[in-house]
């Protein structure tokens, strides 16, 4: 039987454009027997047609007119690799509203406009994937929407961010924080303006896409709690190894009695959790949920070919399924309150810098027990007159916690404001042997 041909388009031609390129021509004969179906670029949108690039497609493929894509009645797809807000959001709705069915690996622009685009993408009657918005090549949201469609999950855990999660790695093996950024750029693990990704942001955007699949209810950036690895020290690394644990940035998506918690911010792992092994530009997610208890995914987070191979693999799943409504819907069905941040509840490592005298612990352990937070294990480091106080609680409320450390901090012999990070172990902090 011969192959059906598909003329397929691409929004932007850098990095990953290209490598989708590359990759539908040297597996088209895989992609046919596994299809029917041979999937041609035909046009590629493009600020430049004459730069340099590794990677040349033939004479004509590159245009700088968009309307040529969303015009052409033969394009039967379109894959949008441009990144951005704007101009890229008008251009994917355009395509929508035009019939087209659209991939997209852009999780700045699905966590933000991603109710405006399944709207569309549904009154159009196409499909609108997005595996390659969120871990590249790891197929979380195939997993989530497809296979596990009828399994109630209950939380999402991971390390979604390769970037901050080689850093942590780095600095856990002696660097300093801006000598593990500068080999992360080095490396090509972190763009030239790393900000969205040292600060939250990026995992912020990835979490707020996992938990409106997961949950079924809409998650946008506004809704995430996110923090950064900027503030994260050698003394912070050095205080996990202590406790036998290790720094890592957390993406959670939780729900509890029926409120929707996504946040997003460096914790403490213990060591025998499954996310404390992930080092380097690694990604791993965790699922769990009633019928499936815990499943673990990992693998590469970043990187211009693992991205493309998660591009191509929702490409050839429209082929596959164009048609049949599968998956054409929104994956939304409801809404969910979010939980109050300060209800959220965790173990917590706190740090807290104190004169070294006579009574200062008996202060401290004191405005804890106010706010109804427990202490399970507590170390002291003393130099110099001071003392750096590292505990680590049993589960609290934040809002609790917040409260004592901001009692803390006004004692006179608190020096400086109280850190704190959560904890994140499946044995509990009984099970750490603390309790």
């Amino acid at each position: 039987m011969s192959a059906v041909d598909v003329p397929v388009a691409l929004l932007g031609y850098g990095t990953v454009g290209s490598a989708v390129d590359r990759l539908l021509a040297e597996n088209a004969e895989d992609i046919e027997r596994a299809t029917g179906h041979r999937l041609r670029v035909v046009h590629a949108l493009v600020r430049d047609p004459e730069k340099e690039r590794p990677h040349r497609p033939p004479a004509g493929v590159l245009t700088t007119d968009f309307a040529a894509i969303r015009e052409d009645p033969s394009v039967a797809l379109v894959a949008e690799v441009m990144g951005g807000i704007e101009p890229t959001g008008g251009y994917v709705l355009d395509l929508l509203r035009a019939g087209k069915p659209v991939v997209s690996a852009n999780k700045q622009l699905i966590a933000r406009e991603g109710a405006e685009l399944f709207r569309t993408a549904s009154e159009a009657g196409v499909q609108l994937r997005f595996e390659a918005s969120v871990c590249a090549a790891i197929p979380v949201i195939k997993i989530l929407r497809e296979a596990l469609v009828a399994t109630n999950v209950h939380r999402v855990l991971g390390i979604v961010n390769g970037t901050t999660n080689f850093i942590l790695t780095k600095m856990e093996e002696g660097a300093e924080y801006f000598e593990a950024l500068a080999e992360a750029k080095r490396l090509g693990y972190a763009e030239a303006d790393p900000t969205e990704d040292v600060n939250g942001a990026d995992a912020a955007a990835k979490m707020a896409i996992l938990a409106t699949i997961a949950f079924g209810s809409r998650v946008t950036l506004a809704d995430v709690a996110y923090d950064g690895i900027e503030a994260v020290t050698g003394a912070h690394v050095a205080a996990a190894r202590e406790m036998e644990m290790v720094v890592r940035l957390i993406g959670a998506a939780t729900l509890v009695d029926g409120k929707l918690d996504v946040r997003v911010g460096p914790a403490l792992v213990d060591r025998h959790h499954p996310l404390a092994a992930v080092e380097g530009a690694m990604n791993a997610v965790m699922l769990q949920g009633d019928a499936i208890r815990e499943i673990t995914l990992e693998g590469p987070g970043a990187g211009g070919m693992e991205t493309a191979s998660a591009v191509v693999a929702d490409m050839v799943s429209v082929i596959g399924t164009t048609g049949t409504g599968f998956l054409q819907n929104d994956a939304c069905w409801r809404e969910l309150p979010r939980l109050p941040p300060e209800e959220a509840r965790s173990p917590y490592y706190v740090r807290i810098d104190v004169d070294d005298r006579a009574g200062v612990l008996a202060h401290v352990a004191l405005r804890l027990a106010e706010q109804d937070v427990s202490i399970a294990r507590l170390i002291q480091h003393q130099a110099n007159g001071e003392a750096a106080l590292h505990i680590v609680t049993h589960e609290a409320s934040t809002g609790h916690l917040q409260a004592a450390l901001g009692a803390i901090a006004g004692l006179p012999e608190t020096r400086g404001a109280p850190s704190a990070l959560p904890v994140v172990s499946d044995r509990g902090v009984p099970g750490l042997g603390w309790a």
